[in-house]
């Protein structure tokens, strides 16, 4: 058997950048490169190979957790084919990368982790950074992902390798099973030598599969879909990335069923398609929630069914409901008592167009569709106008990027009230240009992942939309874009504090306690007093980008016009109210305190009662 004499570090890097994957015939390398932060743990290991195999790229990033966010996100725009690896140092290196992976498993998007560990060997433990148990020394704080990882494992022994890599590749290349992946190699196994067979260093394409559902399950559907009088999509992230938009829009055309998105899934349709009733569940259209309640059928299309999608398991009211899912994965499929289509999307749905021809939906469910589609855009319309007041709204701002954009543009935000905003009002033309992580909601996720998302598609305007709060958490990777050369444009919405968080205070009957950024009362002993004199624009400066101070809509149009012009990040800072909000239609669970001194709780907690009854479980 031939071999090859190599570090395991090397060995790694080796196998990693022979990796491909191919879908419908077209054929891409998997890893993009690698983002790290060297230290002791990786930098004689994972650096040392870097440095050597420079058609690998190596990116120097700032923080752990943002390199993270950087490769969810460019995996994110490529469709779940192609990610980086993200490597650390030993102990808080490794530890800061926990929420990007936590963030990159719950969205079921693709990252390899390889955080540097303590001495395998132990002879000189303990370690600068390490974890000392009583009960064991087969422990490190990389014990710490373990509950978040899709797959992990140590290399203690440098033939190891040879069996985990393939693992880790099968785990990253499953539609079904993907989310962040963690290697952890000791320290002194990745400087160590071996001689590793030479075959696994040669090129291998990992065919991504189109799985097919079960035919008595699939014509079991059909039966239900021609049966129901008030069918609904729910078409989440999984329409997407199975490539399923085209299929989808005919879907719709053949059967006028209506159509609405979560925040993974907005976009697969564009927001004109008459049968698009647009956002669904708590951050959803009065459309979406008013057919979501009457709906007999719910055709759920890659979707997991989160709380927000299902309105906390209000929104579907009607007593005969049934739901179909269609999901590569098994486990959401038969989530709600569903019929469970296990199977890909894009040809679940060609098999079952098969079978549908002649049918459509009653005129009186396609018509209520139509008009909630045509008012909502009436809506979003007002929402949009300038109104001329100060501070400006957020729904304002949100307008002028919208409109001032173009179709295949991407607008990309996670938490805080954005997000809500984004859902209900984005119009959305092409299925890449709303960019949404929502199922962590990271605070901090934007501006490194706008980086990710550019490095995915060069070609495509970014326009990071951020909160003062978020931006205050993370927004150290503009040097990077600004090392990388890398141009993307920052929205940076200071409204001096947490809006969504407040409006949640309010509703709770908690007056928006600690959620504005604003100097302690010596007189209250509270944070009530003068707002903070955070200079915003000054620090972006300060980190290498562009910066644009708008004072109005106006100033902030022009202030879009002069960022797209620019070769670098630009950073357009804008003051927003931060009180006016968008109307909601559905409600989503937060508890409230059972008993309290205060008559805003008390009525709180009577509201939540109500709502409470309304919870459905769908057995």
């Amino acid at each position: 058997m031939k071999t090859e004499r190599l570090t395991v570090a090397q060995a790694a890097i080796k196998f990693l950048k022979n990796q491909f994957v191919e879908r419908d015939g077209l054929e891409n390398r998997f890893f993009a490169g690698c983002f790290g932060i060297f230290g002791h743990g990786n930098v004689a290991g994972i650096g040392q190979a870097l440095q050597q195999n420079k058609d690998f790229r190596y990116y120097q990033t700032r923080n752990e957790q943002s390199m993270v966010h950087t490769a969810a996100a460019y995996a994110k725009m490529k469709n779940r084919l192609s990610t980086f690896v993200c490597t650390s140092s030993i102990g808080p290196g490794a530890t800061n990368m926990i929420t990007g992976a936590a963030a990159a498993t719950i969205n079921r998007l693709p990252v390899l982790l390889i955080p540097g560990d303590i001495f395998a060997r132990r002879n000189v433990a303990p370690v600068l950074q390490q974890l000392e148990r009583d009960i064991t020394q087969d422990i490190s704080v990389n014990d710490c992902f373990k509950p978040i990882a899709k797959y992990w494992d140590r290399i203690n022994r440098a033939e190891q390798l040879i069996t985990s890599l393939p693992e880790v590749m099968r785990v990253l290349t499953s539609p079904a099973d993907t989310g962040a992946v963690v290697l952890s190699i000791p320290q002194d196994v990745q400087a160590e030598a071996f001689d590793f067979p030479a075959d696994l260093f040669k090129k291998r394409i990992w065919k991504i599969q189109r799985q097919r559902p079960d035919k008595e399950i699939l014509f079991k559907a059909i039966e239900w879909i021609k049966k129901s009088k008030k069918p609904l999509i729910i078409s989440g992230g999984g329409t997407i990335y199975s490539g399923a938009e085209e299929v989808l829009n005919k879907f719709i055309d053949v059967t006028g069923i209506p159509v609405t998105e979560t925040f993974a899934g907005k976009g697969a349709i564009p927001y004109s398609k008459k049968e698009n009733i647009g956002a669904v569940g708590a951050t959803g259209t009065e459309g979406a929630a008013a057919m979501a309640e009457e709906a007999d059928l719910i055709i759920g299309i890659g979707t997991r069914y989160t709380d927000f999608t299902t309105a906390s398991k209000t929104a579907f009211q009607n007593p005969e409901v049934k739901f179909i899912n269609i999901n590569v994965a098994e486990f959401d499929a038969f989530k709600h008592s569903a019929l469970p289509v296990v199977g890909d999307a894009k040809v679940t749905l060609e098999e079952i167009l098969l079978y549908l021809k002649g049918f459509k939906v009653e005129n009186s469910w396609y018509q209520k569709a139509t008009n909630f589609n045509k008012a909502w855009n009436e809506k979003v319309n007002e929402y949009y106008k300038d109104k001329n007041h100060l501070p400006v709204s957020q729904a304002e701002v949100v307008g002028a990027v919208n409109d001032f954009s173009e179709t295949k543009d991407v607008v990309l935000c996670a938490a805080g009230s954005l997000p809500g905003d984004l859902h209900k009002l984005w119009r959305t033309q092409d299925s890449k240009g709303f960019h949404l992580e929502y199922g962590y909601s990271t605070m901090g996720y934007e501006i490194a992942a706008g980086l990710g998302a550019k490095l995915a598609c060069p070609d495509r305007e970014i326009y990071v939309m951020v909160g003062d709060g978020n931006y205050l958490m993370n927004n150290h990777e503009i040097i990077t874009a600004v090392q990388e050369g890398i141009k993307m444009t920052i929205i940076l919405l200071n409204n001096n504090g947490f809006k969504s968080i407040g409006s949640l205070s309010e509703s709770l009957g908690s007056q928006r306690f600690g959620t504005k950024y604003k100097f302690r009362n010596d007189e209250t002993g509270q944070l009530d007093g003068g707002i903070l004199p955070v200079d915003f624009a000054a620090n972006a400066k300060s980190l290498g980008a562009n910066v644009i101070i708008a004072d109005s809509v106006s100033s902030f149009k022009k202030a879009l016009e002069e960022a797209k012009k620019s070769e670098k990040t630009t950073v357009i800072y804008i003051e927003t109210d931060l009180e006016k909000g968008i109307e909601g239609y559905a409600w989503w669970e937060v508890v409230v305190a059972e008993v309290s001194e205060m008559d805003s709780v008390k009525e709180a907690y009577q509201a939540y009662l109500q709502n409470k009854k309304k919870q459905r479980y769908y057995l």
